[in-house]
């Protein structure tokens, strides 16, 4: 498999990166606060968004089933846990923002597709925090 190497643009330490379902969106997390993604393929590479939003390192990013359709997930060191949603192609807002913890949230996963749109959170707090998909379409707590 030929691999492609590339500057992120990030202005800081890059701690995570995450390929979307298909392998054609990368997101990246970084110390200078922002989320990047980026689009790859055929040994190129395109830079498509820069999500603002987190006032602390941001430490992971990860993809939710594109079922769900066009969400991703960050968690920081301000505490806070984004859900971004992709509207028009590259047109990333903030569609739920979690501000539950009281320390860095170092962790996150999406359960499989099959349980639901549904986001475990690990905090420096001591705790851990599962968001789950409500009957009206938004995200709150298991």
């Amino acid at each position: 498999m030929p691999s492609i190497k590339f500057e992120t643009d990030h202005q800081d330490t890059v701690h995570d990166v995450a390929m979307d379902y298909y392998g054609k969106r990368i997101a990246t997390a970084s110390s200078d606060n922002s989320v990047k993604i980026i689009g790859v393929g055929n040994n190129t590479h395109q830079h498509l968004a820069t999500l603002s939003g987190h006032q602390g390192p941001v430490w992971e990013v990860t993809w939710a089933h594109p079922k769900f359709g066009s969400l991703l997930a960050s968690c920081s060191y301000d505490g806070r846990v984004i859900i971004w949603k992709e509207g028009n192609i590259g047109d990333w807002t903030a569609d739920h923002v979690f501000e539950e913890h009281k320390s860095s949230v170092n962790s996150i996963a999406w359960a499989p597709h099959e349980l639901g749109l549904c986001l475990a959170c690990g905090s420096s707090d001591g705790n851990i925090s599962v968001f789950t998909a409500r009957a009206d379409g938004r995200l709150g707590y298991f």
